[in-house]
């Protein structure tokens, strides 16, 4: 289930700055990614970097120069160009083993569709003429255009970008086309796969509010990273409880969709758009907001607003925090804190753990009479309820 996000919903400009202030997200990406990464940072967000995948170099891949030369073996009927950048890798590409003169024309004798705006740029830039593009920019509206004529006997070309379109290629084919695949940037997983394994394991631990994807092969270099480390059930469980996973798409999103999890997509598949939709999405929904001790608190994924000021916490303290936060005004016995602190003390130590934490956590959050202690019984937040509700 995907959760769309409109452009015009949410934070508003004043806001939106630090809209994502006290938040975690992890990004998967790798093109683009120190592009997005900014783009995060700008609206508040503390970012963690974890490459899921690889371009294979265009100029070594056989895949790309076998498609191509299928291509050229006879007239192209219609071409989908799903991609800017990836309709001029292809041409680029095809300069460079000497077949760019031949492409063009079999590419100027075709119908072609471009999936979008940027696509149906690069179709121009190249000199060529778009034949269609559809208004929703969705392979989905591509493929029922096909679908909608007679395609026996038609040679069409499909150019990819990274992602398998096994559905829209199967489609066509049982409508009798002949589909090359044109494998445009295929993906090989990061060369050092240590910060994606990081990553999975802070989204385990609920060390970050989010996970953004940017291609369908991150999710699954991410999926088969933690299969192989015996973690993918329980990623897929933060994944659907307190984690968000944010798509830039449907494509993106499908491998998680079908395994059940949760989605937040914005409406328009572009980066910018993505990085709006989490400064919307993360402080609706991933803050905690209540009234202790006469304060007002917005509690978030690695930082608490007290009374409007941002107050970043240590892991521990802010373990305790969203556990307090879990009953307000209810007495939280030092068991029960001691299970949620990281590292999990043993238990001699762990009384003073917990002790340590509360006591750094006061400080953190600055006025007192916030967290309040119960002789012999363990802690709780200050929360009248009454003055909770009319406060919020």
């Amino acid at each position: 289930m995907s959760v769309p996000v409109p452009e015009g919903s949410g934070t508003s400009p004043e806001t939106a700055s630090d809209a994502l202030a006290g938040f975690t997200i992890g990004v998967t990406a790798t093109r683009r990614r120190e592009e997005f990464c900014a783009l995060l940072e700008r609206r508040g967000a503390r970012v963690v970097s974890a490459p899921a995948i690889r371009l294979v170099p265009l100029a070594e891949d056989a895949d790309l120069l076998a498609a191509t030369r299928a291509s050229l073996e006879g007239p192209i009927d219609d071409v989908v160009i799903t991609t800017g950048v990836g309709f001029r890798g292809w041409m680029a590409a095809a300069e460079g083993w000497g077949l760019s003169g031949d492409l063009a024309a079999h590419l100027a004798s075709a119908r072609l569709l471009t999936r979008g705006p940027k696509a149906r740029g690069a179709v121009r830039a190249a000199g060529l003429n778009d034949h269609w593009t559809p208004a929703t920019e969705s392979c989905e509206e591509v493929k029922q255009h096909l679908l909608a004529q007679d395609l026996r006997g038609r040679r069409i070309a499909v150019q990819l970008h990274g992602e398998p379109l096994t559905g829209f290629v199967a489609a066509l084919r049982e409508a009798g086309a002949e589909v090359i695949e044109v494998p445009v940037y295929r993906w090989l997983p990061y060369r050092d796969p240590s910060p994606l394994r990081r990553l999975i394991s802070q989204a385990i631990s609920g060390g970050v509010d989010a996970v953004a994807f940017t291609s369908a092969p991150a999710v699954l270099a991410m999926l088969g990273a933690a299969r192989a480390d015996g973690l993918e059930e329980a990623l897929l469980a933060a994944f659907a409880g307190r984690v968000v996973a944010a798509c830039v798409g449907p494509v993106t999103a499908e491998p998680l969709e079908t395994r059940g999890v949760p989605t937040v997509q914005p409406e328009r598949s572009r980066l910018g758009s993505l990085a709006r939709a989490l400064a919307r999405h993360l402080p609706e929904h991933g803050v905690t907001r209540l009234v202790a001790g006469g304060h007002t608190l917005e509690i978030r994924g690695h930082a608490v607003v007290v009374d409007g000021e941002l107050r970043p916490l240590p892991p521990a303290p802010m373990a305790v925090l969203k556990r307090l936060a879990d009953k307000p005004g209810h007495v939280v016995a030092r068991s029960e804190l001691r299970t949620v602190l990281p590292g999990g003390p043993s238990r001699d130590s762990a009384e003073h753990a917990v002790e340590m934490a509360v006591t750094r956590l006061r400080r953190a959050l600055g006025p007192a009479g916030i967290v309040e202690t119960v002789v012999k019984r363990g802690y709780r937040l200050a929360c009248d309820r009454e003055a909770q509700a009319a406060a919020l």
